[in-house]
């Protein structure tokens, strides 16, 4: 499945135009590796880490969702990865760059 179509279908998005600008963007990883290109092709067990406005997700595939249904449905699609808030990629930063 397309990266773009599936953070809609996921709703970490409202549309597939602003999936591709966080693509674009260049802040979004997938497996670990930068992703600038919205046609990248994700599969069941990838590690997605996306960039929100207060803080980074990082998740795991289970499932590919076949629409872009109700929230509860999308969640049972993705685990997430860093629920305490313990890896160092999601850690909070300071005003001053540092993290903390």
């Amino acid at each position: 499945m397309r990266l773009d179509l599936a953070l809609c279908r996921l709703r970490f998005v409202r549309a597939r135009s602003a999936a591709r600008r966080l693509v674009e963007s260049g802040h979004l990883r997938v497996n670990g590796v930068r992703v600038e290109r919205v046609s990248r092709e994700i599969t069941v067990g990838d590690v997605l880490t996306i960039p929100r406005t207060s803080r980074v997700l990082v998740i795991r595939i289970e499932a590919l969702p076949e629409r872009r249904g109700p929230p509860a449905e999308a969640r049972e699609c993705y685990s997430l990865l860093d629920r305490a808030g313990t890896d160092p990629l999601a850690a909070a930063r300071d005003s001053n760059g540092a993290q903390g």
